[in-house]
Formats: C-alpha cells, sequence, structure tokens
C-alpha cells in the first residue's frame, strides 16, 4: 500500500527495560523521537517499559507508580513535545500487595487517553506472574482514535486468548495494538508469529506487537494487516519497524471476507 493511500504511520518500538527508570526513560525518548522524525503519529512500546527485571519481585512493588507518576507523567509530556500518541506498558500501584501490569496511551496532548489492565497473566512456561500481580478487571474496553482509526489495548500473554482481541473489535477496534515481553523458549517465537497474525487474520484487524529485545524476549516486534501481511519487522535487535495504516486496507479486506459479518458466536466473561 502506498503512503498516498494510508491514514497514518505507526511505529513499534523494540528495547529492554532495565531497572533504571531513567534509562529506560531515555531509551523511550529516543526511539520516539527517531520513529516521529520518519512520520510516525503514533509510537508502541513494549509491556514493563517502566521498570523491568527478568523476575518479578519485591523490587518490582517498589517500583510501581500511580497513573499520575514520574513515568506516566514523564510519556504524557513526551507526546506533547514530538505531537504523537504513545503507548507503554508500566508497573501500577495498587492499594493491595500486588500490583498491576497496565498500559497507557497518551495523546499529542498530553492527554491520558486509554488504560488496559492485563487480563491474562503470565502463569505459563514455568512462570508465575500473579504471585506479584493482580489481574485486571473485565471492564468496558477503553479505545482511542487516530484519524478514522480506533485503537485498542491489550498485553503479551492475552494473545493466546481470542476473544480479548474480538472484544476489541466489537468495541469498534480497527488496529490493537500488544506491547510484550515474549519470554524466549522453544517454539516460542513461532508462537509469537503465528498469534499475532491469527489476532490480524481472524479480526480482519491490523495488529502492532511491540516486544523487548533480547536475550529474555523473542524480539521480532511487528506489524500486521487485515489479510495477515507482515507490513514491518525490527528482528533482534534494539529499534522501530513502521508501517502506514488506515481504514481503507481494513474496509476492503472485510468486503473480501466478511467474517465478522458471518460468524455466529459472541463473547461472554466467565
Amino acid at each position: 500500500m502506498s503512503q498516498v493511500d494510508e491514514s497514518f504511520a505507526i511505529a513499534v518500538a523494540q528495547f529492554a527495560p532495565g531497572a533504571s527508570k531513567e534509562s529506560n526513560l531515555s531509551r523511550i525518548r529516543d526511539l520516539a523521537t527517531q520513529a516521529v522524525a520518519r512520520g510516525a503519529s503514533l509510537v508502541v512500546f513494549p509491556e514493563y517499559s517502566s521498570f523491568f527485571t527478568p523476575t518479578l519481585g519485591p523490587e518490582s512493588v517498589a517500583a510501581a507508580e500511580s497513573l499520575d507518576g514520574p513515568f506516566a507523567t514523564a510519556l504524557a509530556a513526551l507526546a506533547k513535545v514530538l505531537g504523537v500518541h504513545l503507548v507503554a506498558g508500566m508497573l501500577e500501584a495498587t492499594d493491595g500487595e500486588r500490583i498491576r501490569n497496565t498500559v497507557i496511551a497518551v495523546d499529542p496532548h498530553g492527554a491520558h487517553v486509554a488504560t488496559y489492565r492485563k487480563l491474562h497473566l503470565y502463569d505459563a512456561f514455568g512462570q508465575r506472574e500473579s504471585e506479584w500481580v493482580a489481574p485486571g478487571d473485565i471492564e468496558t474496553p477503553e479505545t482511542f482514535t487516530v484519524g478514522e482509526m480506533i485503537i485498542g489495548l491489550q498485553t503479551c500473554y492475552d494473545l493466546r486468548f481470542p476473544e480479548v482481541t474480538r472484544r476489541l473489535v466489537d468495541a469498534g477496534a480497527t488496529l490493537v495494538v500488544v506491547p510484550s515481553e515474549w519470554v524466549r523458549g522453544p517454539l516460542k517465537e513461532h508462537h509469537w508469529r503465528t498469534l499475532i497474525t491469527a489476532r490480524a487474520l481472524e479480526n480482519t484487524i491490523y495488529v502492532a506487537a511491540a516486544d523487548h529485545a533480547p536475550p529474555t524476549a523473542v524480539g521480532n516486534s511487528m506489524i500486521v494487516d487485515p489479510m495477515g501481511v507482515e507490513m514491518a519487522t525490527i528482528g533482534e535487535s534494539e529499534g522501530i519497524a513502521l508501517a502506514w495504516v488506515g481504514i481503507g486496507r481494513v474496509q476492503q479486506v472485510r468486503a473480501i471476507n466478511p467474517a465478522l459479518t458471518l460468524r455466529r458466536f459472541g463473547v461472554i466473561t466467565r
């Protein structure tokens, strides 16, 4: 698709967050600046962008912040300076013993426009995220708009639960962004690529997934279109991948493949 046919450019930013909040914000600033210089109107960063250690523990709880804390405030200020929408994962403090794995979206005015708290925690492949993180409540999905596109949020392990993306599509989303920390392991890169593509294909939407850079995660941050075409991928290094997206492509694909119209089942909560 040419830029003439598309509404705006989206970038997925891949880096390896660590235990230094200052370093993480500096890297976010550099990558967002690069993305905007290349024309991006929306930049998506990984899960746990505010603070990350390979194993969750007391230090993760201590690093958690409120939605008006230093990390969210700095992200909003950066979005306003660059005139761009930014999405990033953070550790959110709660009143309980566990924290939240939260994704926030801020707009070019620095306003907080959407929040998503990870619903399906990574209690798999030998990990126990739920020991330190509380799952998000099942609520009406929060979305935001860029141009004519409605954008929904989900996180990492949620990709293995197709109903999460379908609920976002039922709320109008035509682009779903997926901040992630997709842990490496046997066949994990295959799972990552397959699930991102499946969520795009079955819902006839764009999916933009931003992962941590290796070695902890698989990398391969990517943007996939409604026909399952991999439009841009980073690979194993830090950096950004950018693609032009637009509602016209969604409409074109849905005219060819009206799967959403033809489906006979809905999504209900358990």
